[in-house]
């Protein structure tokens, strides 16, 4: 992997900046250059959230993605936008328990997981970004299962390790969907 180019969307609230960081931690745990550039909407939970990482072998030039290698979608508006800055033969993951349409563009691999609703199996609605996370990892390659472990050591409050078994079973869900 020379350089690898991701979005992140979704509502605020569904823990969209937070997943970007962990995958952004999670290269910088393999010696990776990377960015992370949130932006989310005024109004906060709720409203728009995204994010973009660039996980990258060189010094990257600049963090604004114009076409991306992956879109992780986690509603429906996500993936309406951003759907046209994945490159050709690209990767478009989305949480299928919230959006029910296919992206338009027969050109990507698109793969339908139902994050929320493995999620709420498990008993906590912030894993729906772990889940696809992990289906990430697994289809792209672009960061391995033990950086992100511990990418969430050390993004999460010490207070919230005792989560971290949880969210790799998450993340492997993910992985094996």
């Amino acid at each position: 992997m020379k350089e690898f180019s991701l979005i992140i969307s979704g509502f605020g609230g569904q823990g969209v900046l937070s997943a970007g960081k962990l995958v952004a931690t999670a290269g910088l745990m393999e010696d990776k250059e990377v960015s992370w550039l949130p932006s989310y909407g005024p109004e906060m939970r709720g409203g728009t959230a995204n994010c973009s990482v660039v996980i990258s072998d060189e010094s990257i030039g600049s963090p604004l993605i114009n076409i991306c290698d992956a879109l992780i979608a986690l509603n429906q508006p996500s993936l309406e936008k951003f759907e046209t800055l994945v490159k050709p033969n690209g990767i478009i993951i989305v949480d299928s328990t919230l959006i029910h349409i296919a992206p338009k563009r027969k050109d990507v691999q698109f793969i339908a997981i139902p994050a929320s609703e493995i999620a709420s199996e498990m008993g906590n609605m912030t894993f729906a970004g772990i889940v696809l996370l992990g289906t990430l990892s697994y289809v792209s390659g672009c960061f391995k299962r033990d950086s992100f472990e511990n990418a969430l050591k050390d993004v999460l409050p010490a207070k919230h390790h005792h989560f971290i078994p949880q969210e790799m079973e998450a993340f492997d869900r993910g992985k094996q969907y």
